[in-house]
């Protein structure tokens, strides 16, 4: 029988450090775990939602270093929402500025979501700096991918809340969703940007879980700094090479240890792209969690994302 792991226990950054990569945009960094421990980079999801307390979970304290960080405009980095000298080369430039920071020669680079895109992103720059990759929730940034989020594909399977999000925006702009969403999101009115970062959001929060949670209600607290951001990042394409510049560029990564997790039944990142990129590295590792959605807060995401890095513990130097 194989073992099932929980997240363990909550636990306090042992170092905060704000870290200016530009004149205009200063990184929440942190560190917990062990400061002489396995070192890891943690790339959160998105692009916007920012460090989360929980992400300081899935490692064990005794053996990694791990290092989380808010990306550029997002929460507590600041300035908040900001998306000027936003795109994903800086961010790039930013998990290298973090590094050099702590003086890391290679490290673990963990990344979920948004997260696993500008993980394979990262290791395809510097791949000399990266000792094994652990992706959850593939996302290569396509537009097959984003046809599936944003022009009805996954309707299909969530029509009521597709119809929620689509008829919010005007019939004369729902041909393309995510600049008329864009618009909306950067009006500087409260009475636009708002009801719009509302309807962004909980879009994409009715999808994260096999079993959604009830959407959160309307209020002055929209997380209108995330909708901003990854819709940003979404009308741009990721800023992204091509289409398809992960899937053809993966063979490259061939040498990386790499474990690839991926829930069965997520509606924001179907497993297909997981498959394909698994495809290009046949050194990696693919976990198809059954009876799972997109989150790493899905029992058995977090069970194959704690036993990978356990399993990467035992044969990735410290260095």
């Amino acid at each position: 029988m194989s073992i099932v792991y929980t997240h363990y226990p909550e636990i306090e950054p042992f170092a905060v450090h704000h870290l200016s990569v530009s004149a205009l945009h200063t990184l929440y960094v942190e560190e917990v775990g062990n400061p002489n421990g396995i070192p890891v980079v943690f790339l959160h999801g998105g692009p916007g939602v920012g460090a989360q307390p929980h992400y300081r979970c899935f490692f064990d304290p005794e053996l990694f270093h791990v290092i989380l960080f808010s990306q550029r405009g997002c929460i507590p980095s600041t300035p908040v929402g900001e998306v000027r000298e936003n795109d994903t080369a800086r961010l790039v430039e930013d998990i290298e500025a973090i590094r050099s920071l702590f003086g890391i020669k290679r490290w673990i680079v963990f990344g979920g979501s948004w997260g696993s895109t500008l993980a394979l992103v990262y290791a395809l720059k510097h791949p000399d700096c990266v000792s094994a990759l652990v992706l959850r929730g593939i996302f290569l940034g396509s537009q097959r991918e984003l046809d599936w989020l944003y022009r009805g594909g996954v309707s299909h399977i969530f029509p009521e809340g597709w119809q929620v999000f689509s008829n919010y925006i005007p019939a004369a702009e729902q041909d393309d969703l995510v600049t008329a969403y864009h618009r909306r999101l950067f009006n500087p009115d409260p009475l636009v940007h708002l009801p719009a970062a509302y309807h962004w959001r909980n879009w994409e929060g009715s999808l994260l879980k096999l079993l959604p949670d009830e959407p959160d209600p309307l209020d002055d607290e929209a997380p209108l700094s995330m909708a901003r951001i990854e819709c940003h990042y979404m009308v741009n394409h990721l800023f992204l090479e091509s289409d398809d510049y992960l899937l053809r560029s993966a063979h490259q990564l061939k040498d990386i240890p790499c474990h690839i997790v991926q829930g069965r039944y997520d509606m924001v990142c179907p497993a297909e792209s997981a498959l394909a990129l698994a495809h290009e590295l046949p050194q990696a590792q693919l976990h198809l969690v059954q009876g799972a959605g997109h989150s790493s807060s899905e029992p058995g995401i977090t069970s194959e994302l704690i036993a990978a890095m356990l399993e990467l513990s035992r044969m990735v130097k410290n260095e």
